[in-house]
């Protein structure tokens, strides 16, 4: 038998061996323990879909965007029943489809290709609710066009009941939903439909009136950043029907952006159930306004833009890292607390994405005026994305998480 000590000089635990067949168990044992506590920043991939380039576990979120017409796009936009019109872009005049062909892929592993059926069957019984804003709605709309084309049509439903759109996939017993709240506490931008408002007032310490109806989710997908990016905000105490209510104009954005964060984080800290409920929070997603990031003229943006950026490491100057660092800090806070969640951070692989936005291809609720019309540089959407599109890259990268890291078990 193999025998160990301490090796003279050293220090060190040496190891004898007295048959090759020792040498070569041994070997296997410590060849194994280093192959299993790989890094743990991304979710380990294990499963069929795993290709040899795969590692035990990697980092999702580094990577490059790499042409693929012949397996991208995931599903076509005019077969998508649920497709909105903000993010329909081939509907809405964009004849260049580049955008929907290009495919993220991380340097260490290959990320897994999106599987409906074996999402399904994992969410078989349960709910999954996105929460945010209208980029959480983008990545909801993206959702469910990759699932709806493996479910029968009479199977099927789409509902929509004040803040909350429901999916719902019968033969499962599974429900995606969409909860529209896009600073996550109350305030007087709430209503789903009417909810432009210039003086955002915002109740910072409530949110039990949306939260309950998230309370019995399974796994919940949060994101709250492009609403902060005002200068300056209300804060109101008390109701918004009472009439000594406390009413303070603030422009510490950041501070305020905290506050939210832990009304948010003590909510989740009361009420998730830590054994059943699996918690994401997406990264900032950002926009591309100032041409004179990636090097184009200034005054340009995301118009007539049709390849992505190729520098990588590429950061551009609108991203708030401030925001973001205030989100991680808060996710850290909560994980002390015992309760983990998972902070899926896609900013910098969406802001290579200069090229994917609607632009001018979208529909207009308000007509554009000749002035724009004369210049759609002026009226182009640059914050949200064409579908397919960005969004199902998020999409593919949650799914990794539900389907195959360490946590997963929790759904079962």
């Amino acid at each position: 038998m193999a025998g160990s000590g301490i090796v003279p000089g050293t220090g060190r635990i040496g190891l004898r061996f007295h048959s090759l067949a020792g040498f070569l168990l041994t070997a296997l044992v410590i060849t194994t323990f280093y192959y299993l506590s790989g890094d743990s920043t991304g979710p380990i991939l294990e499963d069929e879909t795993k290709s040899k380039n795969s590692s035990p576990s990697c980092n999702l979120f580094s990577g490059k965007w790499v042409y693929d017409n012949k397996s991208y796009p995931l599903y076509k936009e005019g077969e998508c029943s649920f497709m909105a019109d903000d993010f329909a872009c081939e509907k809405f005049g964009r004849k260049e489809f580049k955008y929907q062909h290009w495919r993220w892929q991380p340097h260490d592993c290959d990320l897994p290709r999106f599987n409906a059926t074996a999402l399904l069957n994992r969410l078989r019984g349960k709910r999954l609710v996105f929460v945010g804003d209208s980029l959480n709605k983008n990545q909801w709309i993206s959702m469910v066009c990759l699932l709806e084309s493996s479910i029968p049509p009479s199977l099927k439903s789409n509902t929509w009941k004040g803040s909350l759109i429901t999916f719902e996939a019968f033969e499962y017993n599974a429900t995606i939903d969409f909860y529209w709240e896009p600073l996550l506490v109350e305030s007087n931008c709430d209503d789903p439909v009417s909810h432009h408002v210039l003086d955002r007032i915002v109740r910072i310490e409530a949110i039990e009136k949306h939260a309950r109806h998230w309370t019995d989710a399974d796994i919940l997908v949060f994101d709250s950043f492009m609403w902060w990016l005002q200068p300056e905000m209300t804060l109101l105490w008390g109701s918004f029907e009472s009439s000594d209510a406390i009413y303070k104009k603030v422009g510490k954005r950041l501070r305020v952006y905290e506050m939210a964060l832990r009304t948010w984080s003590d909510w989740l800290d009361i009420h998730i159930n830590r054994t059943n409920t699996k918690l994401f929070f997406m990264s900032l997603s950002p926009y591309h306004k100032m041409a004179e990031d990636w090097g184009s003229s200034s005054g340009q943006n995301c118009y007539n833009e049709t390849e992505p950026i190729s520098e990588e490491g590429y950061w551009g100057s609108s991203t708030d890292r401030g925001m973001m660092s205030m989100a991680e800090a808060a996710i850290r806070e909560l994980e002390g607390r015992g309760l983990k969640v998972q902070y899926l951070n896609i900013t910098q692989l969406s802001d290579y994405r200069k090229d994917a936005h609607p632009s001018i291809y979208r529909r207009h609720w308000e007509a554009p005026s000749k002035k724009q019309l004369a210049d759609p540089r002026s009226y182009s959407d640059c914050v949200h994305w064409c579908l397919p599109g960005v969004p199902d890259v998020w999409n593919q990268i949650l799914y990794a998480y539900v389907m195959f890291d360490e946590f997963h078990a929790k759904l079962e």
